[in-house]
């Protein structure tokens, strides 16, 4: 299986994962104050990592998968939407939502998403990659839909889409920044949003709940949004930003499963007939092959990489022959064919 693709199950897996734990924890504290909690657990544990990591490698010659200036813009708008923007608009839309209406509108990220990526970024899609995209929606609707469809209040639905939209806009910002540390980008954006939540948590005057309660959101937090998160952007550089939105829609469905799992409770029929609908949309996206010639402009950038038939390039350092490994690197004009994903190295027009 395609790395790219493991990486966004595993996304998927770890934030579906952490859904059930974030529920038992919503009736200790206001939604708002638990969004902050979680975020900021993610920055602060990611944060640790990356001390640790650049404390254990910090005397060799080369790091240059770090952010630049150049990607602070992407980043900044990241981080704003996804961050900031999409949490609010989601607790504004909640307050005035039925719980069945707003968990099937939430399915509208992964359909903004592959929209944006596919309409305003211009990523290559097929007819293939569409139906599979609708099975996996459908899927996670079916696991959202509790016994009937309530139709709760306008506003508060509009809020809700707004916040998938804002989502989606993150989704497809963060993908310009993919080559870039993916560690770094998740501790950041895991930061900021976890303080700007915190903060309106508490000039609402919120009260922050006891010491345990707020260990467990930070470690929920860390697994179920810091790790994803760094699979997720992992996955945006092998894959592109609508098939990562597509294989992280099985989230829906991980949480599902460990919900039964801890409540013990059996699985009914709509369960297994999303199972087979969101098989049969990742089975259509992981046996996707897509080929063709293709051109290479000359690119400037960093990120891990081997020698491969894209990676043929001298050192300007003492290098130790090891691959993987990190640097600035120039690409060169090439022409040829293969399959491919539309991958940091597969942006091309069709």
């Amino acid at each position: 299986m395609h790395k790219g693709v493991v990486y966004a199950l595993l996304a998927a897996a770890l934030f579906g994962a952490s859904t059930p734990f974030s529920k038992m924890l919503v009736g200790q504290m206001e939604p708002v104050m638990l969004a902050g909690l979680l975020y900021l657990g993610s920055g602060l544990g990611l944060l640790a990592w990356y001390g640790v990591r650049y404390f254990i490698s910090r005397d060799k010659p080369v790091s240059g998968d770090r952010l630049t200036a150049s990607d602070l813009p992407w980043l900044s708008g990241a981080i704003l939407t996804g961050g900031v923007a999409g949490p609010v608009l989601l607790m504004i839309g909640l307050a005035v939502t039925p719980a069945s209406s707003a968990s099937l509108l939430l399915n509208m990220e992964g359909v903004l998403t592959a929209m944006l990526a596919w309409f305003v970024f211009k990523e290559n899609f097929d007819r293939r990659i569409f139906i599979g995209m609708i099975l996996i929606v459908i899927a996670g609707a079916l696991l959202s839909w509790g016994q009937r469809l309530e139709l709760g209040v306008p506003w508060g639905a509009l809020a809700i889409i707004a916040a998938c939209l804002c989502w989606a806009i993150d989704n497809n910002l963060t993908r310009k920044v993919s080559a870039s540390d993916a560690v770094q980008i998740a501790g950041i954006k895991g930061l900021v949003a976890g303080s700007v939540n915190l903060s309106i948590a508490l000039a609402l005057s919120y009260s922050v709940p006891e010491v345990r309660v707020v260990f467990s959101a930070g470690i929920v937090g860390f697994c179920g949004y810091g790790l994803s998160l760094v699979m997720f952007v992992l996955s945006l550089r092998h894959l592109g930003t609508a098939r990562t939105g597509a294989y992280f829609s099985a989230a829906p469905f991980v949480g599902a499963v460990v919900s039964l799992l801890i409540l013990g409770e059996t699985p009914n029929t709509v369960f297994w007939i999303a199972a087979a609908l969101m098989g049969a949309g990742i089975w259509l996206h992981v046996t996707e092959v897509h080929a063709h010639e293709h051109t290479h402009s000359p690119i400037f950038h960093s990120h891990a990489h081997r020698h491969d038939e894209h990676h043929q390039h001298e050192h300007d350092f003492p290098w130790d022959g090891k691959e993987p490994h990190v640097h600035p690197h120039q690409h060169k004009p090439l022409v040829h064919s293969h399959s491919h994903f539309p991958d940091i190295h597969h942006r091309h027009p069709h």
